[in-house]
């Protein structure tokens, strides 16, 4: 498997190439080792599965692609390009289908490796590196930095959560600040308190600047 590994890290690489809304190789790479830390620490048996279901869990993303046929081909066309038992790829696909978060319709997660690989992703999107992140997929999606008055939305469709108005900061409160309670492990809650206690203090900060208080 650790050929396999290697293959799909390159194939990976040249995919995400060039990305500059936050889902760039180094994203990737950072979900990767902080789902085998997770991974490692809940005593999961299949850290291999965990590490392929990590590279490749952006390859299909909407966000990503023309279409969800364009990205789920790609993803197969990757993932068939290793010697792999049928039975393991779709475990691998199966974890991948139900981490995204798709503005609260969530899929279920049965296995410890999903959980590992949800929390792991979840956390990129926290803390300081989240909030870069945000700012720089609002920024290439054509979103404002924020808007003051607009609604915070609670409940939403996918598409409602994917092209509906908001701005950068309203995003905090559909998403971010909402993840540490959706933590799956008790390792991804544990990093996701202080990452959590970051974004409030960013939110403070930014609202004081924002008002023009000194």
């Amino acid at each position: 498997m650790k050929n396999n590994l290697k293959i799909l890290e390159k194939l990976v690489k040249k995919i995400h190439a060039g990305d500059s809304s936050g889902h760039d190789w180094y994203h990737i790479d950072r979900v990767r080792n902080l789902a085998l830390y997770i991974g490692r620490n809940e005593g999961s048996c299949h850290l291999a599965r965990i590490e392929a279901a990590a590279l490749l869990h952006d390859v299909a993303d909407d966000k990503l692609n023309e279409s969800e046929q364009e990205g789920q081909d790609k993803l197969h066309r990757v993932l068939n390009s290793i010697e792999l038992h049928n039975e393991e790829k779709e475990k691998i696909l199966e974890i991948i289908s139900v981490i995204s978060y798709r503005g609260g319709q969530e899929g279920t997660l049965d296995t410890l490796e999903a959980k590992a690989v949800r929390d792991a992703d979840r956390l990129d999107a926290v803390g300081a590196i989240g909030i870069a992140r945000t700012f720089a997929y609002g920024g290439k999606k054509g979103n404002p930095i924020y808007v003051p008055g607009l609604a915070v939305r609670e409940k939403m469709t996918h598409d409602e959560y994917r092209n509906g108005e908001s701005s950068t900061i309203h995003h905090f409160y559909e998403k971010l600040l909402l993840l540490k309670d959706k933590m799956c492990t008790e390792t991804g809650r544990e990093i996701a308190e202080e990452r959590h206690r970051f974004m409030e203090l960013f939110l403070k900060q930014f609202y004081k600047e924002w008002n023009g208080q000194q």
